[in-house]
């Protein structure tokens, strides 16, 4: 990253943090944009170029997270699928778990404001979107339709594992560790622990994928 990326990420973190402080003093419908850019000493121009609405404000961080586990899983091509889709729940729940006043503030937003609630739902869709791609490029390509159903269902999976965990943890902040609940609730998912809706009478069983060398797979 060069010095001019370097100065606009670290622009971007005091615009972010700047807010945050604000929203958390006088709450998010009481700040202006005019107020946080007075903060960051910055330009309300400046801070639409970086932020084009208050609202992502709030939740650029759990973009940055979102991202982040999915830009680090393309760059594991070997690992196992189930490996790799663990990895991506326990790197985005820790990046969460470490700002806990943050996602708080997220789900406030969520459910004061239509505008908050659409924004954190396209954040959520994107994110299990960009992973179901990811998932597709290592499925088998003899029928690509089987392996974007099959990614899908991965990635939605992976995804209501992330937004359980973390709602259950916000609902009840005392003694509830994200780490604990994950466990729980792949040991539910494995162990056959959570209903289902009924097999089919008949017909062939899905084979479990795993990853050959160098990010392709197969089933076994």
């Amino acid at each position: 990253m060069g010095l001019r990326e370097v100065k606009r990420e670290r622009t971007r973190r005091l615009i972010a943090d700047k807010a945050f402080e604000l929203f958390t003093d006088h709450g998010f419908g009481r700040t202006t944009v005019e107020q946080i850019a007075a903060a960051a000493e910055v330009g309300p121009s400046t801070l639409y170029r970086y932020f084009p609405t208050k609202e992502t404000l709030v939740l650029e961080f759990v973009e940055d997270c979102l991202v982040d586990a999915v830009t680090w899983f393309r760059e594991q091509p070997g690992l196992d699928l189930p490996d790799g889709l663990q990895a991506v729940i326990e790197r985005v729940l820790a990046q969460l778990e470490r700002n806990p006043d943050r996602v708080r503030a997220v789900f406030d937003l969520a459910a004061q404001t239509a505008s908050g609630s659409a924004h954190l739902n396209e954040l959520i869709w994107r994110f299990r979107n960009d992973l179901a791609d990811e998932l597709v490029r290592r499925l088998p390509a003899s029928d690509p339709r089987d392996a974007e159903f099959t990614a899908a269902l991965a990635a939605g999976i992976a995804m209501n594992i992330i937004g359980t965990v973390v709602r259950t943890w916000v609902e009840n902040p005392d003694g509830t560790e994200v780490n604990e609940l994950a466990r729980r609730a792949m040991t539910l998912l494995r162990g056959g622990g959570i209903p289902l809706p009924a097999a089919p009478m008949s017909g062939p069983s899905p084979r479990p994928w795993t990853a050959r060398p160098g990010g392709a797979t197969t089933a076994y």
